[in-house]
């Protein structure tokens, strides 16, 4: 069953890409990560799209990573360890289209892959940012060195330290710049598709250029943070069976700032 739901619109020229498994708080699996990837390469070639919107289904969660329940087949070598959500976002993909997230509820660890690689955030006040891996003893590596390109390195420190003990609120985000708009309850999908229909409207050329500039103030660091993320997480992660003892014993309650 298909994880992902891709609607274009030819009259304004902009697509929305929804991940859709509300029943797992839209957590991506190996099917709906192939999928994105798919979508970002079709969304390369199809000349109607100028502008992406991507959002979560349901009220409870634009995403919450990597579904605890998929098994990723790793080879035997240690050279060759494979991140299964490295390459789902759109730059990855060489998607030079501006890509606009628009988070309702949780957003959250693996979420980032996605949200690191949007040109900028719009969001629900239900939306919630947070990065549980310190809590079940892992690293979280390349997520926080995404987010701490998106804000201020403190914040970014104190979201991937704090774990699940504490969650970012949309009127902090937008305070410390991660969210660029917090709209009304339940406008956040209407409000990134009125801002991507604007940006669809101007010429392409001038648009991707402008994307593709973004990206590269970003990429040189980012590349060499990446070559190191690997050996941190081999180095920092617990034991998979140690890992699922902390998630059975993890507290519900946390604080939202």
């Amino acid at each position: 069953m298909s994880g992902l739901t891709v609607t274009a619109d030819k009259d304004t020229g902009v697509a929305v890409v929804t991940l859709d498994r509300p029943e797992r708080l839209n957590a991506i699996d190996l099917t709906m990560r192939d999928e994105l990837i798919a979508a970002w390469r079709e969304l390369r070639f199809d000349d109607t799209v100028r502008a992406v919107v991507l959002t979560g289904a349901g009220e409870r969660a634009f995403c919450t990573g990597l579904d605890r329940d998929t098994v990723v087949p790793q080879p035997a070598s240690p050279y060759m360890q494979d991140d299964p959500l490295l390459r789902a976002g759109p730059k990855s993909n060489d998607l030079w289209k501006p890509v606009i997230a628009a988070v309702t509820g949780m957003a959250c660890g693996g979420a980032f892959y996605l949200l690191g690689e949007a040109d900028f955030l719009v969001a629900d006040p239900t939306a919630a940012f947070f990065d549980p891996h310190t809590t079940y003893g892992m690293v979280s590596a390349y997520e926080s060195m995404l987010m701490a390109l998106r804000m201020p390195y403190g914040e970014a420190a104190r979201m991937a330290l704090m774990g699940s003990a504490e969650r970012l609120s949309a009127g902090r985000a937008y305070e410390i710049g991660l969210v660029s708009e917090v709209t009304g309850p339940g406008g956040a999908l209407a409000a990134a598709v009125e801002r991507a229909t604007v940006i669809a409207g101007y010429p392409t050329e001038a648009v991707q250029g402008t994307v593709r500039a973004l990206w590269a103030a970003k990429e040189t660091a980012l590349a060499q943070a990446f070559a190191q993320a690997p050996h941190l997480i081999a180095l920092g992660n617990l034991p998979g069976e140690r890992q699922a003892e902390l998630f059975r014993a993890r507290r519900r309650d946390h604080r939202v700032r």
